[in-house]
Order: structure tokens, then sequence, then C-alpha cells
């Protein structure tokens, strides 16, 4: 049973920082890519962040770039992101997902294509 299982939100204060982590299991995810997704209330799911299966390839959004940096370990099948001089409006609960990289890059990028979901870590960034 494939599972992914994120870690590392929480409350943190304008300016600070958090590591959100996504662990998969069930199966080998070495050649497939990873990625973050975000939603905030009343709003649409967004790519926050997504990394191809060799890391050689990486998507930011505009307004993380520069602040947020998406890695990945292939031989523990995690991919973390290094979220620093959080906002606000980066307040989201935030997905980790698995796919093919056509289906992160590819716009609307809302996260259609797919294969796997995990259940969300929420973070909150207090002003």
């Amino acid at each position: 049973q494939v599972q992914l299982v994120e870690s590392g939100g929480g409350l943190v204060q304008a300016g600070g920082s958090l590591r959100l982590s996504c662990a998969a299991s069930g199966r080998t995810f070495s050649s497939y890519a990873m990625g973050w997704f975000r939603q905030a209330p009343g709003k649409e799911r967004e790519c926050a962040a997504a990394i191809n299966w060799s890391g050689g390839s990486t998507y930011y959004l505009d307004s993380v770039k520069g602040r947020f940096t998406i890695s990945r370990d292939n031989a523990k099948d995690t991919v973390y992101l290094q979220m620093n001089s959080l906002k606000p409006e980066d307040t989201a609960v935030y997905y980790c997902a698995v796919g093919r990289w056509p289906s992160f890059i590819a716009t609307p990028r809302r996260g259609y294509g797919m294969e796997y979901w995990g259940k969300g870590t929420l973070v909150t960034v207090s002003s």
C-alpha cells in the first residue's frame, strides 16, 4: 500500500522557517517527480514547488522563489521543502504529491494527474 506521510508543519511567525518532509512508502518513487501543493482557505490548490526524478529540474511558484527550496533523497524516497522568510500569505495546507514531471509543470498546475497524494500538513504563519 502506497503512503505519503508529511511532517514538519506548524505555527511560525512571519520571517521564520519551517522544513517539510514527505516520506513515501509502499514502492520506490525514484523514477517519479515529487512536489508540494498548497491550498489556502477559499483559494485554489497551487503547486508551490516540484522536483523531477533526478533533482536536475525544479519548479517554483513565483511567489516562493528565493525563499523555498525543494530537494529529494531517492535512497529514502523522501522529498523536502525548506521554507524560509515565511509570510502570512504562505499559510495553507501543504500536500505532498508524486507523479510524472509533465503533470507538475503543465498549466494550470493544480495537481491534475498526480498519482499519489499525502494527507497534508498545516502551515500557519502569523504576522
